[in-house]
């Protein structure tokens, strides 16, 4: 079998195949894998990293029905999305689950790179908080968000945001709104975008900071934060860090969990 690896999600499978691998090979393999799993009805070959600050894939299609849009479950949650315009991890399943069980009675959440809202809605459908606002850039992902905000029956209680953080910071604190949880799931730039979250931080608001580093690298990281709120006058105590997932051998996806006293 010469599928190193694949993912499924919902009824798209994503395979990756090692360099040289022939056609007619691809295609025989990807039909054991539909015939295999029942619920996998088309199979796409994933033929680029995430790209840019909007996280997009590149696939091809193998075997199966010609689509690549995906219906989803987890956490309770209905999610439709597009493989190839949108970005979704399934592997972030349980730190979704696990931050929603965080979230207090009533408290308000502002969810930064919101994607097509999986933070977000997990949240709002596994929480009691107040309302989350979810914000993201892509235009695309903000579609399928308001779509996934209806397919869950939660639009009294999320509301889109959407643009660049940058701009919509900002114009949130002219309005007078500071957030009790504030959630950062970024993609892997150099922009922290922490001061946009102590803009619209208060005291004791929580903020859940993911960032990308080695092991050797992860109190770097929680040194960054510190001199971010020092930068932007807030004092701030780290909760704890934990490892939220392998990217590669020995890369990790890191959040920092603090409070702004």
């Amino acid at each position: 079998m010469n599928i190193k690896s694949f993912d499924m999600l919902g009824n798209i499978a994503i395979v990756k195949f090692p360099k040289g691998v022939r056609d007619n090979v691809k295609k025989k393999e990807s039909l054991e894998l539909l015939k295999n799993h029942n619920s996998v009805k088309t199979v796409l070959e994933k033929v680029g990293n995430f790209k840019g600050r909007l996280r997009k894939m590149k696939t091809k299609y193998i075997v199966g029905e010609k689509t690549k849009e995906v219906l989803y479950h987890e956490n309770n949650c209905t999610f439709r999305f597009n493989i190839d315009s949108t970005y979704f991890s399934p592997r972030l399943s349980n730190e979704r689950k696990e931050v929603a069980e965080m979230i207090k009675k009533n408290e308000v959440v502002l969810v930064m790179f919101a994607g097509v809202g999986p933070f977000s809605i997990v949240v709002a459908k596994n929480s009691n908080a107040k309302k989350v606002y979810s914000n993201e850039l892509n235009r695309e992902a903000n579609k399928y968000g308001e779509m996934n905000i209806s397919l869950n029956k939660l639009k009294e209680k999320v509301e889109l945001v959407p643009g660049d953080i940058k701009r919509v910071a900002p114009i949130l604190k002219r309005k007078g709104m500071k957030f009790d949880v504030i959630l950062m799931p970024r993609p892997q730039l150099k922009d922290s975008f922490l001061k946009e979250a102590f803009m619209l931080s208060k005291k004791g608001t929580r903020i859940y900071y993911y960032d990308f580093c080695k092991e050797d690298e992860i109190s770097g990281i929680v040194e960054m934060v510190k001199k971010e709120a020092l930068k932007c006058k807030k004092k701030i105590k780290i909760i704890k860090t934990k490892k939220a997932g392998e990217l590669a051998p020995y890369k990790f996806r890191i959040r920092v969990d603090f409070v702004v006293l």
